[in-house]
């Protein structure tokens, strides 16, 4: 077959998008299929607290918080901060005050509604611990079982002072709904593979712990106080690396989320996610943005190839050969992670999650204000 010049630049060019997605399919990725969960160990005597920063959450609380109260830890406390709600959360704070003595309420004063959102409620959370080992979830979090805190206790490893959980999110029905557990998935399989290889990059701040001796030296929030978001990512990103990081991923230990219910508000929190990560090190942007961009340049070329009769057969070939790979790896990592349903519409979501990317990206170029809540 004789291939015109063009059509051999783009069928090179199409191979290499091929090589570099199967490099991070096979290097990077299998590293989380292949990775051995252990069992939960005996709960030891290190105490915990938990912080929990809850602005209007008055429903899940109710819901979600006796779950977290109950947990089977001889030493714990949780400390929910109240972010000026006005829905009745400090009433049903105050009684579960009354009923469960390892519950501590700390209030954010109206005078503080100009300081940057979640980030100033966590760092009171982290001044009123009693202990240094800190757990981080959301009031719309529900523990997978009553093991979660002995999963999330600090690790034996004298050197490890951030543990990165799993947070997927709850199935409902709708398009809506696989498209938030696929892109929740793939984020997840992309900071524990990362982690385990040596770079940590990120963490989510609905289940993941460090040390609060951690936070003090590195003077909290400072360097990024001014967004609204990152009070988890942003926070890992700056400060973990190959030799004080570990990962969770035992089932018991997963902490469930209620997802959001319409396109506007998912757009609404990537928008807030995405103003997080443009702060990310150099490194760690150039791989993610790497990743998102010859997602992209594949599909083009795929498209542009397909157009030809005289490379459509080739490309097509690559495409299949590449679907087939990926679909050895993603459907046992999508079981492992507790999105087994998913697997049969992988290679549909794939796509549908890379044009979604996009699309977000492009709207937050035009869209500026964010807010946490």
């Amino acid at each position: 077959m004789n291939l015109s010049l063009i059509a051999l630049v783009l069928l090179g060019a199409f191979l290499f998008c091929f090589l570099v997605q199967l490099y991070f399919s096979l290097f990077v990725h299998l590293r989380l299929a292949k990775f051995t969960v252990q069992e939960i160990p005996v709960a030891n005597a290190t105490p915990i607290t938990v912080i929990i920063c809850a602005r209007n959450e008055a429903a899940n609380l109710q819901a979600n918080l006796p779950a977290i109260l109950t947990q089977q830890y001889p030493d714990f406390e949780v400390v929910v901060v109240n972010d000026r709600s006005w829905d009745g959360t400090k009433e049903i704070l105050r009684d579960f005050e009354a009923v469960y003595p390892n519950l501590k309420v700390v209030t954010v004063p109206e005078s503080a509604k100009y300081i940057a959102g979640k980030k100033f409620a966590v760092t009171m959370g982290i001044k009123a611990a009693k202990h240094d080992w800190l757990v981080f979830t959301d009031a719309d979090c529900k523990p997978a079982s009553s093991q979660w805190l002995t999963g999330m206790q600090k690790p034996a490893d004298p050197s490890t002072e951030i543990l990165l959980a799993y947070s997927p999110y709850t199935k409902r029905r709708g398009l809506l709904n696989a498209l938030i557990r696929f892109e929740t998935f793939f984020t997840a399989v992309n900071y524990l593979s990362y982690a385990i290889k040596g770079m940590p990059y990120m963490g989510v701040g609905r289940n993941m712990a460090y040390q609060k001796a951690l936070f003090f030296k590195n003077k909290g929030f400072a360097a990024h106080m001014h967004i609204p978001s990152g009070d988890d990512d942003l926070f890992v990103n700056a400060h973990a690396n190959a030799f004080n990081t570990a990962i969770q991923i035992h089932p018991d230990t997963f902490m469930y989320t209620d997802p959001k219910r319409t396109w506007g508000a998912y757009l609404k929190q990537k928008k807030r996610h995405f103003g997080a990560g443009k702060l990310y090190k150099a490194k760690h942007k150039f791989i993610l943005s790497s990743q998102i961009i010859i997602q992209f340049l594949f599909y083009a070329l795929l498209v542009a190839l397909c157009c030809s009769r005289e490379t459509q057969l080739i490309a097509g070939a690559l495409f299949l050969l590449s679907v087939l790979i990926r679909s050895l790896i993603y459907p046992r990592l999508l079981k492992k992670l507790d999105y087994p349903g998913l697997r049969w519409w992988f290679p549909l979501l794939d796509i549908l999650l890379f044009i979604f990317l996009v699309f977000n990206g492009i709207l937050s170029i035009f869209v500026k204000k964010v807010q946490w809540k």
